[in-house]
């Protein structure tokens, strides 16, 4: 029996993340990494379905994604580039983006949710999509199936962006680094009123502020031991991940409240550090010519 009893599906974006200061690649992408790490929680079954590339890249990321059992029966494969992003490590392991093909192939079309794709869709207890997806159009449709979307906001989101967005979105995730408290707290209480039962803002290493339309929630991060930190690459995807997975089963199980959301939180966190000890988003390194 797996650890979580449900089902996810992360839908939109798949991306090489190309570490240039090694010539190395990962596969990674909001969307992905999300699925990846339901998988590896325990989740009953997890999927992902987007579009991809034709190039070694895109070849990469599938096959890397078969070896960690996420299912892929609706993603589409398309002649193009893949998604990928070019990026290094700082001396603290605290990832620096230096650019990207705007998601390649992916960006110049959209993945359309037909009547097929929705009775897909319905089968899963949660989508999880972002900002960097393309996805924002489908988002009705998603919605009108009745299945909860959770939704990773971008710092760059303008508030035009999260109006459009949050009504149809249940988690709302955003990332707030180093604001104030105070301004953290208003943000978090605009964006639920807009529609999401639940919003969480991450602050890098001051943790995490979640609401949950009536009461905050302050979680402080895991430390984790120098010799032990490689790359922070997805902290924030896999927190997310290990939050919802953990209070989607809890509901399943008749738990819900202050308490649930305040322990899944906290394993949140400590799922989190233990993404930081991991090269790449999840590993799968493969080296390629600069």
């Amino acid at each position: 029996m797996n650890a979580y009893p449900i089902s996810v599906l992360g839908f939109g974006d798949n991306v090489v993340d190309k570490y240039e200061h090694i010539a190395t690649m990962y596969p990674g992408g909001n969307a992905v990494n999300f699925a990846v790490f339901a998988k590896k929680l325990g989740v009953d079954r997890s999927a992902y379905m987007g579009i991809f590339g034709s190039d070694v890249e895109a070849e990469h990321v599938i096959s890397s994604l078969c070896e960690e059992g996420v299912e892929l029966a609706r993603c589409q494969q398309v002649v193009g580039v893949n998604g990928a992003a070019r990026v290094t490590v700082d001396e603290t392991g605290d990832r620096i983006f230096l650019g990207s093909n705007e998601g390649g192939v992916r960006g110049d079309m959209r993945y359309v949710i037909d009547r097929f794709a929705a009775e897909y869709v319905r089968g899963f207890d949660l989508v999880h999509s972002g900002n960097y997806c393309f996805t924002e159009r489908e988002l009705p449709k998603i919605h009108a199936e009745g299945v909860p979307i959770s939704f990773d906001f971008s710092d760059d989101s303008t508030d035009e962006y999260f109006e459009q967005i949050a009504p149809f979105v249940t988690y709302a995730f955003m990332s707030m680094g180093d604001a104030p408290m105070d301004e953290i707290k208003a943000k978090l209480e605009w964006v639920c009123k807009l529609g999401p039962r639940f919003a969480c803002a991450s602050r890098g290493s001051l943790g995490s502020v979640a609401y949950d339309g009536e009461r905050f929630y302050e979680q402080g991060i895991k430390p984790v031991a120098p010799e032990d930190l490689k790359d922070a690459m997805a902290a924030g995807d896999s927190l997310l991940t290990a939050f919802l997975v953990t209070y989607l089963a809890k509901q399943k199980a008749g738990e819900d409240g202050p308490d649930a959301i305040a322990a899944c939180l906290d394993f949140a966190a400590g799922f989190a550090a233990e993404t930081c000890k991991i090269e790449g988003s999840w590993g799968h390194p493969m080296a390629y010519e600069v």
